[in-house]
């Protein structure tokens, strides 16, 4: 006679084993980033050879010292791209909304239109709400419990094709004296992203580049290796007391780019203009240095 095994009786379970588990529901593409994207600045989109730019779905980071131009960099490539209709997000940690657009149409960015058509998000976040969320992740993992975390808050309702996180500093600060906990963050932040395809922009303040030869180590600077490019705003100071701003793409994995720091200047009303034949040098007794 056959014994019957009843459907209902308990199929021991595996013990499970201290991790983590992040949401990395695929993100659907709706086809406008096939695969590069062009910032659109004047200028800028030619310190790529040709055919190449800035891979879809990379992590970049725009760094540079207080006043360089960071902001204003990521706020005209979003406007550029909403213009092209990809949908975009900028995440400020600093700055509030009304003054960020209020920005963007000093330079005839229309971004309230923008906003109105719903391709242009900007919303303010803060650091300490990030931090918090690292807390909840390691306290879950010591009691060996699997939970779904989001690195960053990202709205639910905004499905955004780019996103630009301002900035890097604010969210370190609020790592301040846990380097380890923040390199964890970074981590996680840069899966997030990757996973679901979002191409972005982060930007960090630095005091002084460390690739051109300063031995100040930055807080966080391990960003640096996680990203896939790295744009480089510098301030440049001549000793004859003037002064100028230069742009270089440092590193960008997967693209063809010229290894070349040139001359970049923001026009009232119109925006970043970058000269991209006219490389910053010596000029006759004039030496100068990049900050």
């Amino acid at each position: 006679m056959k014994t019957k095994i009843s459907k209902k009786a308990k199929v021991p379970k595996k013990k499970l084993k201290k991790k983590i588990i992040l949401k990395t529901k695929k993100k659907i593409l709706r086809g406008k980033c096939e695969k590069t994207i062009k910032t659109g600045i004047p200028g800028f989109d030619n310190l790529f050879q040709k055919g190449s730019g800035i891979p879809c779905g990379a992590s970049v980071l725009i760094e540079g010292g207080p006043g360089s131009g960071k902001t204003i960099f990521c706020l005209n490539t979003l406007y550029n791209l909403c213009n092209e209709g990809k949908k975009c997000l900028y995440m400020s940690f600093e700055e509030p909304e009304e003054r960020l657009l209020a920005h963007m149409e000093a330079f005839n960015w229309h971004a309230k239109d923008m906003v109105k058509k719903g391709l242009l998000r900007v919303q303010r976040f803060d650091a300490i709400d990030v931090s918090r969320s690292i807390e909840a992740l390691l306290s879950a993992a010591k009691k060996e419990l699997l939970i779904e975390v989001d690195p960053v808050l990202f709205p639910k309702d905004f499905d955004a094709d780019v996103v630009v996180i301002d900035s890097l500093t604010s969210i370190a600060s609020a790592f301040s004296g846990q380097e380890s906990r923040f390199r964890i963050y970074m981590e996680q932040l840069f899966r997030y992203l990757e996973n679901h395809k979002i191409t972005n922009f982060l930007t960090r303040e630095v005091s002084s580049p460390s690739h051109i030869g300063t031995t100040f180590k930055e807080q966080g600077e391990a960003v640096s290796f996680l990203s896939d490019g790295i744009i480089v705003i510098y301030n440049v100071i001549y000793d004859s007391g003037e002064r100028e701003s230069a742009i270089e793409i440092l590193k960008m994995r997967g693209a063809d780019f010229k290894k070349r720091i040139v001359k970049l200047e923001i026009i009232n009303k119109k925006g970043l203009i970058i000269h991209d034949n006219e490389i910053i040098k010596r000029r006759k007794k004039d030496d100068f240095k990049l900050t």
